[in-house]
């Protein structure tokens, strides 16, 4: 479920059905600068921090705003009424025009690991955090533009986002929320009415493109980076008051005795990772930048950018061309670098503990928790009850038929649900066995020959494995279907919506949006959006590997 889910499914909550105001007459807290020290300097220029943990900063104005998209989910959970006219107060503090009174913005300090190795300083770039406000549930959430112009971590950067990676920000972040994936969230996406120059493929050929404003929503945007920049430079003092505020703003439940628990709370952190990753892996969603200063400390997904979804089934498959070579950070090895990520966080917190069992011990809970989790996820999306020992073959030989020939992931696992495992006169016909999948394959020579004879063996096993569950076909198919969603945000329909809004027109997004609401519904009048990547789609760019362009 996603982070908030369970709140929401109470509509008794006393403020759940209070009528939405327009987001200028809120009322703003701003928590975490009140509790936390700032950088004394206030030169908005691009310089190392030391002994703080935030820099204020103001975002700079644009010149024409415009609304592209608004998340209606979203806004009813924070009680936000939609601008509906051009020139509106909330569009102005959405796109970076107009700070009211009670906000300070501010950019965060932070560190990180990037492709492994220490980078120093990182820090919000190109992110200023407006306020927090209360939303409809009594939940603290931060309101945070991206794109919203130069902070003093932004180097030698303008601190502003193109069209295109606010597009996949907005609406990526959107559908991984109805994934029931722990997320970040995005609540408007606002064309600036300015152009951005970037070099989109890193080759020498800057151009200029449109440039946009997302307005990020999380309860915070605390990330392992945070803490690693202030062990990185000795501030162990304040390392302390940060893990402090963290865990009694955000994880109460590892407080002891009215103090927090360091060791608690890094093995929550550590679970809620594994859970995290977890939850990657089965929608077949690769991160692509998994730097340290990319992993939220609250176990969302945060820092949308060169993601992508596995079409064929290719554990080493990155969506990051600046990580073409090495492949750090392909699907396969998303739990392996999670754990990585961990162990430097570990370090990091070590001046925080007595020894280094607990936090050897969290780094071990994440091993434990993301095996049983996989193990739960992977009989969810089989239709066992369980992972026995003796499926370990079934399951070997699964995904390498998968990866043997290209095997869109999503529709493969996803058509195994309508096998007619009680129709025994279809299952004696090979041809008739291999149409319930065979639209998952991107070549047709894959449905004949050896490769075809191999996955009807392969199924013909599972139907045998399926006939030992003890419970009905409605349950186990409803199971299953909940696991595997129909539709996920293809990297071709980010392109689609981008170069639809290009020309002005907003249909396509709207419309894909509409669709991903309701990922794992079969929403038969939109099949479309649950195909194979069109070939045209295979080498396009945006449609497959991705730049850290913005």
């Amino acid at each position: 479920m996603s982070q908030d889910s369970d709140v929401h499914s109470s509509s008794s909550h006393p403020f759940a059905n209070q009528p939405a105001i327009d987001l200028c007459d809120f009322s703003f807290h701003n928590k975490f600068i009140s509790e936390l020290p700032a950088d004394p300097i206030q030169n908005n220029k691009p310089r190392q921090v030391s002994q703080a943990c935030f820099s204020h900063v103001e975002p700079t104005p644009v010149p024409e705003p415009r609304l592209l998209a608004w998340s209606e989910s979203l806004a009813h959970q924070l009680g936000i009424l939609r601008p509906l006219v051009v020139h509106h107060p909330t569009l102005d503090v959405l796109c970076g025009n107009l700070v009211m009174p009670g906000m300070r913005p501010y950019a965060a300090r932070y560190g990180g690991h990037q492709f492994g190795h220490w980078a120093g300083q990182l820090g919000d770039g190109r992110a200023i955090t407006l306020t927090e406000i209360m939303d409809r549930f009594s939940q603290r959430q931060e309101l945070q533009l991206k794109g919203a112009g130069p902070t003093p971590y932004s180097r030698t950067a303008d601190g502003r986002a193109v069209l295109r990676s606010s597009v996949r920000e907005f609406m990526c972040s959107e559908a991984m929320h109805y994934l029931d994936i722990p997320t970040t969230r995005a609540l408007s996406l606002v064309d600036t009415g300015a152009m951005v120059v970037r070099d989109m493929f890193y080759d020498g050929n800057p151009i200029p493109e449109p440039g946009a404003v997302v307005c990020r929503v999380a309860p915070s945007f605390i990330r392992f980076g945070n803490f690693q920049i202030l062990a990185a430079n000795g501030e162990h003092d304040l390392l302390k008051r940060l893990a402090d505020y963290v865990i009694i703003n955000y994880f109460p439940e590892c407080m002891d005795q009215g103090l927090p628990s360091y060791e608690q709370w890094f093995h929550e952190v550590c679970r809620r990772t594994a859970v995290l990753v977890k939850e990657w892996m089965r929608v077949g969603f690769v991160h692509g930048v998994m730097n340290t200063d990319n992993m939220s400390i609250l176990g969302l997904t945060i820092d949308y950018g060169p993601y992508g979804w596995l079409e064929s089934y290719e554990p080493q498959w990155t969506p990051n061309t600046t990580d073409s070579a090495g492949r750090r950070y392909c699907y396969g090895s998303q739990p392996q670098i999670a754990h990585w990520n961990l162990l430097q966080l570990a370090n990091t917190l070590y001046p925080l503990f007595v020894n280094k069992t607990p936090l050897e011990n969290g780094l071990a809970l994440f091993v434990k928790t993301y095996e049983q989790e996989w193990s739960k996820t992977l009989a969810d999306k089989l239709g066992f009850l369980e992972i026995t020992a003796d499926d370990e073959s079934l399951l070997i030989d699964l995904f390498k038929l998968l990866e043997a020939e290209e095997t869109d992931f999503t529709i493969f696992f996803r058509k195994l649900a309508t096998l007619p495992v009680d129709h025994q006169s279809l299952l004696n016909d090979d041809r008739e066995l291999l149409k319930f999948v065979q639209s998952a394959f991107y070549i047709d020579a894959a449905l004949t020959g050896k490769h075809a004879d191999r996955v009807v063996l392969w199924l013909r096993r599972y139907i045998a494995r399926i006939g030992k569950e003890k419970r009905s076909t409605i349950e186990r198919v409803a199971i299953m279907n909940r696991a595997n969603p129909k539709y996920v945000f293809r990297n071709y329909l980010a392109q689609l919506a981008i170069d639809a809004l290009a020309l002005g027109d907003d249909s396509v997004l709207l419309d894909t949006m509409h669709v991903l609401q309701r990922p794992y519904d079969e929403q038969p009048e939109f099949e479309r959006y649950a195909e194979r990547r069109p070939e045209w789609a295979r080498h396009r760019a945006g449609c497959s590997a991705l730049s850290c362009s913005s």
